[in-house]
């Protein structure tokens, strides 16, 4: 009984030997970092912190040092470094975060977190800074560009950022881009876009892109602008109207840098007037010209000229305009009834008139022709009924002729 009160007895002091040991050693033992710093990484003009977690810190001080500008930022609560981006916080007495504010260029680098025990203990963590491309005007091509046609022309754009941008061709229309005339695509990469004898449907605006996964991405703008001189084409270059109607004719034209377009008749420039009704519509490097003339008369029929000139040339383009006569139909005749013809022997020549409608066209006035039918007396009671377009006579049944009066019968 006595032998195991003493076994239980020596289990205890045992038990309380090591649990002083345990806690005399942890009260003596010194600071230690609980866990690494990070790798940050922050968009220019951000903010940023880098943690500094310290156990058993005790009485000791924690500072941050910029590696790579040899700089003390700050020591225990107090910064040191005159940049008052710089400040430094803890957590507890464990945690001590440095704080950068606005993040520079410069601030990128290696951070030291130091204690100051007996040796020296730190630990470093790298901040990287990216930076949002940009697009260096300076070395790159002007925003507007003007090229000959048939000529070869090189676009540049520069760009830089953290990481290295990556940069593209594109044509702000949606357009593919032509390379080498053979090959057309719809992006273009590289910091350069070669055009080989550039024509007029290549002109427009196209887009350097510059993109390094930091947004945002930025863009250039760049007009290029390809010069020729005028060129024209008639769509109809004899053109008939009637006298008295409206006729409009037609010009296009194209040209770089932009032509004036003017219409001449027998030599003279035609303004707009109640006569002349001018329309020009312009798109890009094309423009439509249109002339109107109203109320057409003798003196309006002949050669009109269109003339488009710049700065690389002039020329222009001929219209004859000749006169036409108004369509017509054949007209239709109305018979005048048996007792119609009877009650018109009794009073000599009797004239019926027949209107014939003409369809309607496009004219200022509306026409129609008169015909007439005749019924022509006949001697002893016979008589005829005919009628006659334009100078051909036409007769229903035979014919005789008499002396003197000539008597035309088919009834007895």
């Amino acid at each position: 009984m006595i032998s195991d009160q003493r076994s239980s007895c020596r289990i205890v002091v045992t038990s309380l030997l090591l649990f002083f040991i345990i806690m005399s050693h942890a009260l003596t033992e010194g600071p230690r970092f609980a866990e690494p710093i990070p790798n940050v990484t922050v968009a220019l003009g951000r903010d940023a912190s880098l943690p500094c977690v310290v156990d058993n810190l005790g009485n000791y001080k924690v500072a941050w040092i910029h590696i790579d500008r040899q700089m003390i930022l700050t020591i225990h609560r107090h910064v040191i470094a005159r940049v008052s981006r710089f400040s430094v916080s803890h957590d507890n007495h464990k945690t001590w975060l440095l704080n950068v504010n606005q993040v520079q260029q410069e601030d990128r680098g290696y951070y030291m977190c130091q204690v100051n025990t007996n040796p020296m203990i730190s630990q470093v963590g790298y901040l990287q800074v990216v930076v949002p491309p940009n697009i260096v005007d300076s070395e790159s091509t002007p925003s507007s560009v003007a090229v000959r046609e048939n000529q070869n022309v090189t676009l540049t754009c520069k760009a830089e950022g953290l990481p290295t941008p990556k940069l593209s061709w594109r044509r702000e229309d949606g357009q593919p881009i032509v390379i080498d005339k053979k090959t057309k695509v719809m992006i273009q990469e590289g910091e350069q876009l070669n055009l080989t004898r550039i024509t007029r449907s290549e002109m427009g605006a196209y887009l350097c892109i510059a993109s390094n996964s930091v947004p945002p991405s930025v863009s250039k703008r760049i007009i290029l602008d390809v010069e020729f001189s005028p060129m024209i084409w008639v769509p109809n270059q004899l053109v008939g109207a009637p006298s008295g109607t409206d006729v409009t004719i037609e010009c296009n034209t194209e040209a770089y840098p932009k032509a004036i377009s003017y219409w001449v008749y027998e030599g003279i420039m035609l303004l707009p007037t109640k006569k002349y009704l001018t329309d020009i519509q312009e798109n890009s490097y094309r423009t439509y010209m249109r002339l109107t003339v109203r109320n057409l008369t003798s003196k309006d029929f002949g050669s009109y000229r269109c003339i488009s000139k710049n700065s690389l040339g002039e020329t222009e383009g001929s219209i004859r305009l000749y006169e036409i006569p108004l369509p017509s139909l054949a007209p239709r005749t109305t018979e005048m009834g048996s007792h119609a013809g009877k009650n018109a022997l009794k009073s000599g020549v009797v004239q019926r008139t027949t209107t014939t409608e003409i369809p309607e066209v496009k004219t200022t006035t509306a026409y129609a022709t008169t015909m007439s039918n005749y019924v022509i007396p006949a001697s002893a009671g016979h008589r005829i009924e005919a009628y006659w377009p334009g100078t051909f006579l036409l007769l229903a049944a035979s014919f005789l002729f008499h002396s003197g009066q000539t008597v035309l019968s088919i009834h007895s």
